[in-house]
């Protein structure tokens, strides 16, 4: 999640304080977000490592007010920064703000979440964002530069000539496919050939890595610039994606034209094979076009962070929707009045969130049910034809390509029911630590004093394991305060309740 020119990370910023306290090097507001679900439109930072915030209008406008103030600071020092960053703050909002209510924006609001240092000016340290559900051990294929260029090749088949004629191309050759060729019998064959399997494999690959230029040339289209290209492991499978984080700078239409990207990209892939297979008539060909096909159904699913999710998000206009499984279960189930982070949505982006929890999580339980019942079978089943296809692959006939693509298929065996394991393993401990914490003396002690009750995430309990599991048997492919460095805080701003309502978006990969 970066900008097109990206900035120091928190390990290589300056450990010196500065005199002046001043925004984190790189971090720049952005704006209102537009087309939001939020009874209050949030404002928008894009912090130096690229991740956005979202901010009450009292932060932002306090990060302005701080922005304008420090580069004017010249041979001023930090008391008087403050103290005209208070005077400018008063001026934009109408409410009263000292020196001490700018420390106490400055210590306990922003520098925590790394938008600007402390009020002495020492730097904070920052944690980034860890998403629920999100990939994990990212690494770049294509720089930003990179991107840039590629992206500029394609973006001018999103003009709308070019998007009706490419769309109505992609739906006469899967009418002929699926009318006039029969996918199933071809797969049959090339699933009894090495070669074929290993072309059907390199073509999957090449159409995932085509999708995600789908993204990147959408974004580009918009206006924004797109970030890098990369690959990660999303669960236990392998995943490419793209930093399309700059579309949150676009309007609704923007941010669902980026969402869907991807899939219009894999149906250009699919003419292309097409029209390859009209010349050469390869079986291979028709398999590779079913496989895309898969791919567009799952990328337009909308429970895991797949497009379909993204969809879904941008048209109600909130960023994170697993955020509010747990307020809505609490409020259809338990009959709880609706907390703060429902109040703040207006109603139908809450009508949809609402439909969207109660409809995906039963589907998630039930095949998470039917999976656990069937694992045993799952797994006696995957071993055996796992035993089988080393033996052939070590036999003294095997070819090396024969050996390559039986230990492909013994991987995509084993790979879902390691997924499973893991999930349940990671299920397992987390309520070991739950019951330990509730037993523990200090928890015995918070609840006697009716403090905060410890409890289990619900979005992870009835989504992540749900989710996990499913994915990985049947698929393919907030915030941390830093430690306080800074003066102590010497007053509190005048209260507003919208004033706490800001939260870390997670980076926008697709």
């Amino acid at each position: 999640m970066c900008t097109r020119h990206s900035a120091p990370g928190p390990d290589h910023l300056p450990s010196r304080a500065t005199a002046v306290p001043r925004l984190t090097e790189g971090t720049e507001p952005v704006g209102e977000f537009e087309g939001s679900g939020y009874r209050t439109p949030p404002q928008l930072v894009q912090r130096f490592d690229g991740q956005v915030i979202q901010l009450p209008p009292l932060l932002y406008q306090a990060v302005l007010a701080l922005k304008r103030q420090s580069a004017r600071a010249a041979d001023r020092g930090a008391d008087s920064v403050l103290a005209r960053t208070a005077e400018d703050l008063s001026t934009r909002t109408g409410r009263q703000f000292a020196a001490e209510h700018v420390v106490f924006l400055l210590d306990e609001k922003l520098a925590p979440l790394g938008i600007t240092t402390y009020s002495d000016g020492s730097q904070p340290a920052v944690a980034k964002a860890n998403p629920f559900l999100g990939l994990r051990f990212r690494a770049t294929v294509l720089s930003e530069r990179a991107t840039w260029f590629l992206s500029g090749l394609f973006s001018w088949l999103y003009h709308p000539v070019a998007l009706i004629l490419c769309l109505t191309g992609f739906l006469i050759a899967e009418l002929w496919v699926f009318a006039m060729e029969s996918p199933g019998q071809a797969m049959a064959r090339v699933m009894a050939d090495p070669t074929g399997v290993l072309i059907v494999a390199l073509l999957t690959l090449a159409s995932s890595a085509f999708h995600e230029m789908g993204h990147a040339a959408a974004c580009r289209y918009g206006g924004v610039a797109p970030g890098h290209m990369g690959c990660g492991i999303y669960l236990v499978w392998p995943a490419f994606y793209t930093d399309v984080t700059n579309s949150y700078r676009l309007g609704r239409a923007g941010r669902i034209r980026t969402d869907l990207g991807g899939v219009y990209f894999n149906g250009l892939f699919v003419i292309g094979l097409v029209l390859v297979y009209l010349r050469t008539g390869s079986p291979v060909l028709l398999v590779a076009v079913l496989a895309t096909n898969m791919e567009i159904v799952q990328q337009l699913l909308p429970t895991l962070r797949f497009d379909g999710y993204y969809i879904v998000a941008d048209l109600v206009g909130i960023p994170d929707l697993f955020k509010y499984i747990g307020p809505i279960l609490k409020r259809s189930f338990l009959r709880r009045p609706a907390d703060q982070r429902l109040d703040a949505l207006k109603r139908w982006p809450q009508l949809v969130v609402t439909v969207w929890v109660l409809t995906v999580l039963p589907a998630l339980a039930f095949q998470l049910g039917l999976v656990l019942s069937r694992m045993p079978e799952l797994a006696t089943t995957a071993w055996r034809t796992a035993v089988s296809l080393a033996g052939d692959a070590t036999a003294d006939d095997s070819s090396v390509l024969a050996a390559v693509t039986s230990g492909l298929q013994i991987l995509f065996l084993l790979l879902p029911l390691v997924g499973a394991l893991l999930a349940l393993w990671q299920l397992s401990g987390l309520v070991v630590r739950l019951v330990r914490r509730r037993r523990s003396p200090s928890g015995e002690q918070e609840r006697a004093s009716g403090g905060m009750r410890p409890r289990m995430p619900v979005s992870f309990l009835l989504g992540g394991l749900a989710v996990s599991t499913v994915l990985a048997v049947g698929g393919s492919t907030g915030q941390t305060k830093a430690p306080r460095t800074a003066a102590s805080v010497r007053g509190s701003a005048p209260r507003d309740p919208r004033d706490d309502e800001y939260e870390l978006i997670f980076e926008g990969l697709r």
